[in-house]
């Protein structure tokens, strides 16, 4: 079995502790991969404190990168030495696996968020104990982590010159900002996008909102600092939050949105924005609630209108097609996410999240090995 350094997290109000532990052995279509780098997601927050299902003390990270070390008998897609991004597991058979949509597999819950394999067996062991991990397939704030052949991607001969370390984060926030833009609301070129929340999701929707050629692209939030960036980035217009934003997008698109995209999961932004919305416009949302939280909209604008709202995972990537084209955007200077990144030594886990948490920070990553 293999030794690893482990990031624990031990739940609310509690701060992560550098421990050791041992992984299992491999199962056949399974890959050990020793970790260069992991972003920090908001995510991983939300699971420390219990607003997301998975059982703590646990390993999180999801945004691993890494070098494969060993692999199953049954994988063939990648071998040792082979530099990889991780992402999240799916079942892979399911009616929406078979439509390259694992995002929305049905069975997304067991392969991601249990704490344990799919069967029941665990993959990370502190001598006889269980500790809960394959948190999205991978558990990544480690030095080593046991992911499945679905959901590592092998870095591709073109982006060989780019870092692990700077390539950590695609494989979910970068990933859903771009992809929502990109393939869930499929935005149009000369079509008006408001982004609500400009941190790693929302910068992401940014620069993907200029790839498509949207106008104008509207960035909102309560930081001036990430508005600035933003627009830097792409955004056309930039609305602190605190001074009736949607007053001065209604004045500045009279005919309404054709789309809108929210990060901030805060239902006052989601329902204000629905009352701007255009005929055939859409909603499109990914920001973590309140489990118990319920939208309102009048029913007749909704229907009359023929308005969509859209909940969004993953940005309905299937990673395997759409990170080569992420990066291909990003060579060629479309994407430039790296701007985005903040790197921190892996046991400055807890100095990291707490400057994501003052927003000094907009996507902190952890350089856990060299590459």
């Amino acid at each position: 079995m293999t030794s690893a350094r482990i990031a624990v997290c031990h739940g609310p109000g509690k701060q992560f502790t550098l421990e050791n532990a041992r992984l299992d052995e491999l199962q056949d279509h399974e890959v050990l991969v020793r970790v260069v780098a992991s972003g920090i997601c908001h995510t991983d927050l939300a699971v420390r404190d219990h607003q997301l299902p998975m059982p703590t003390p646990s390993v999180l990270g999801h945004e691993g990168a890494g070098i494969v070390e060993a692999v199953g008998s049954g994988v063939t897609s990648v071998v040792p030495g082979d530099r990889v991004l991780m992402s999240f597991n799916s079942c892979g058979h399911c009616v929406n696996c078979d439509q390259d949509l694992p995002t929305y597999c049905y069975d997304f819950i067991n392969f991601n968020w249990t704490g344990v394999r799919p069967d029941g067996s665990a993959t990370l062991f502190q001598g006889d104990d269980v500790v809960h991990a394959n948190f999205f397939g991978q558990s990544s704030f480690a030095t080593h982590a046991i992911a499945n052949v679905r959901n590592v991607f092998k870095v591709p001969d073109f982006a060989k010159h780019l870092s692990l370390e700077v390539m950590a984060p695609l494989g979910c926030g970068l990933m859903t900002g771009a992809g929502a833009v990109l393939n869930s609301m499929s935005v149009k070129s000369g079509r008006p996008i408001a982004i609500f929340g400009t941190g790693t999701v929302g910068n992401a929707a940014v620069m993907a909102a200029k790839i498509a050629g949207a106008y104008p692209i509207i960035a909102v939030d309560i930081n001036d600092s990430r508005l600035a960036l933003a627009k830097e980035l792409g955004a056309t217009h930039t609305f602190n939050a605190k001074e009736d934003a949607i007053a001065k997008i209604a004045e500045l698109c009279p005919q309404g949105l054709s789309y809108a995209f929210d990060t901030t999961g805060l239902k006052s932004v989601i329902q204000d924005v629905f009352n701007i919305m255009s005929p055939k416009s859409i909603l499109g949302m990914v920001g973590a609630s309140d489990p118990t939280n319920m939208l309102e909209f009048n029913e007749t604008a909704f229907m009359g209108g023929g308005r969509t709202v859209m909940g969004i995972l993953g940005g309905d990537s299937d990673l395997h097609t759409f990170l080569p084209r992420l990066l291909q955007h990003h060579i060629d200077g479309e994407f430039p996410f790296d701007r985005l990144i903040e790197h921190f030594d892996f046991d400055q886990i807890n100095e990291a999240i707490e400057a994501s948490e003052r927003g000094d920070v907009i996507k902190p990553v952890l350089k856990i090995s060299a590459e």
